[in-house]
């Protein structure tokens, strides 16, 4: 019988090769209109006894991987070999095991949407036994909501970071009021700046995620500039880009066939990126485009240091000729291109203008984009 551990559907890209335990199952708000994440389940905490179970079980399998490299004239290393061979057995988790000790075994993601939500003293446990059966674990990081964090006091987040707890995923979305009450986010921008803030005096590294886009044409310039100005007041460490895609299913794209929402082009979406970054001032952050959504994954950078060249970035692409534009958002969309560099190879550059050509001849451009945008979320 196959040794198992619960895990949750998602996680940041940058714990991609992270050990994934499961602390809460789903989400408590499971209200933003732009989420699908979750929608028709149930959240609950799960027992301490549960995950701390999950744990042994990963000991265990860390056992087994040895034991089966040894087995198979491996000398009890986790290599490349050893991935095929777990991956071609079809156990699936005993491969993701295997994916974070070939990568040190060092990072741990706590699942899923606001883990934090649960008792300070049980978190603070499970971290305990979970650094003490897994030495090797360096870093543990976690989702939560400022409208949970805002309820703790730093005193409390201290106790988190020295049980081991190494950084806060934020969804901050927006700085704009008016923005996160459309999108029913449940928080408002003081929450977002009072969780910053009492995160950031624990010393726990804090990731704020921001959606370009999610202003919609309506809220556009307020959406750049009050995002910019809350992130100014919150200093974070991580400032993560996202776009935004509506996804099928939402209360956001109800919202947009009532004609509540009007989504911003490509171009526009990138004139208000161009915004926030410009005022971003006094703020020492890394500023992050981890996500192929993302249509200019090259701007990214250390802020204040690497402002004027990410800002240079954008500047490249609003100032292209409108058929070098459309070249370029086709291409990456079709997953052709993935820096505006990508454009030089000649070859790649005609496909993707004969294309370009066929779908406005079709009147399908915009259409095609979108569903091609929609095939990645």
């Amino acid at each position: 019988m196959s040794l198992f551990i619960e895990q949750g559907p998602i996680r940041p890209p940058s714990e991609a090769t992270s050990l994934l335990l499961r602390l809460t199952r789903n989400c408590p708000w499971n209200k933003c209109a732009f989420c699908r994440s979750y929608k028709g389940d149930t959240f609950s905490r799960r027992g301490l006894e549960e995950i701390k179970n999950d744990i042994d079980t990963v000991v265990e399998m860390c056992r087994l991987l040895h034991k089966i490299s040894r087995q198979s004239g491996f000398g009890g290393l986790i290599n490349r070999q050893l991935l095929t061979q777990i991956y071609k057995s079809g156990d699936y988790q005993l491969f993701h095991i295997a994916i974070w000790l070939i990568n040190g075994g060092k990072t741990v993601f706590l699942q899923d949407a606001n883990s934090l939500v649960m008792k300070n003293s049980d978190v603070v446990e499970i971290l305990k036994y979970l650094k003490e059966q897994l030495p090797s674990v360096e870093r543990i990081t976690t989702y939560a909501r400022s409208s949970t964090l805002a309820r703790k006091n730093v005193e409390a987040l201290i106790e988190l970071r020295l049980a081991g707890l190494s950084r806060i995923h934020v969804g901050m979305e927006s700085g704009s009021d008016e923005v996160l009450t459309f999108i029913e986010k449940g928080t408002t921008a003081r929450q977002h700046i009072e969780a910053g803030r009492r995160v950031k005096e624990s010393g726990i590294s804090l990731s704020e995620y921001i959606i370009l886009g999610l202003g919609s044409k309506r809220w556009a310039q307020e959406h750049a500039l009050e995002t910019a100005r809350v992130l100014n007041i919150i200093n974070p460490d991580f400032i993560r880009i996202r776009t935004l895609t509506i996804a099928k299913g939402t209360t956001l794209e109800q919202k947009a066939l009532s004609g509540d929402f009007e989504e911003e082009s490509e171009e526009e979406i990138i004139r208000g990126e161009r915004l926030l970054i410009e005022h971003l001032d006094g703020i020492q952050s890394n500023l992050v485009s981890d996500h192929s959504m993302n249509l200019l994954e090259e701007v990214k950078g250390k802020l204040p240091h690497d402002k004027l060249t990410m800002l240079g970035t954008i500047d490249r692409f609003l100032s292209l000729p409108e058929s070098e534009k459309q070249n370029f958002i086709l291409g990456k969309r079709w997953g052709l291109y993935r820096v505006m560099n990508d454009m030089l190879d000649a070859s790649q550059h005609a496909r993707v203008s004969a294309a370009v050509s066929m779908l406005k001849k079709e009147n399908r451009l915009k259409e095609a984009i979108s569903q091609l945008k929609n095939k990645v979320i």
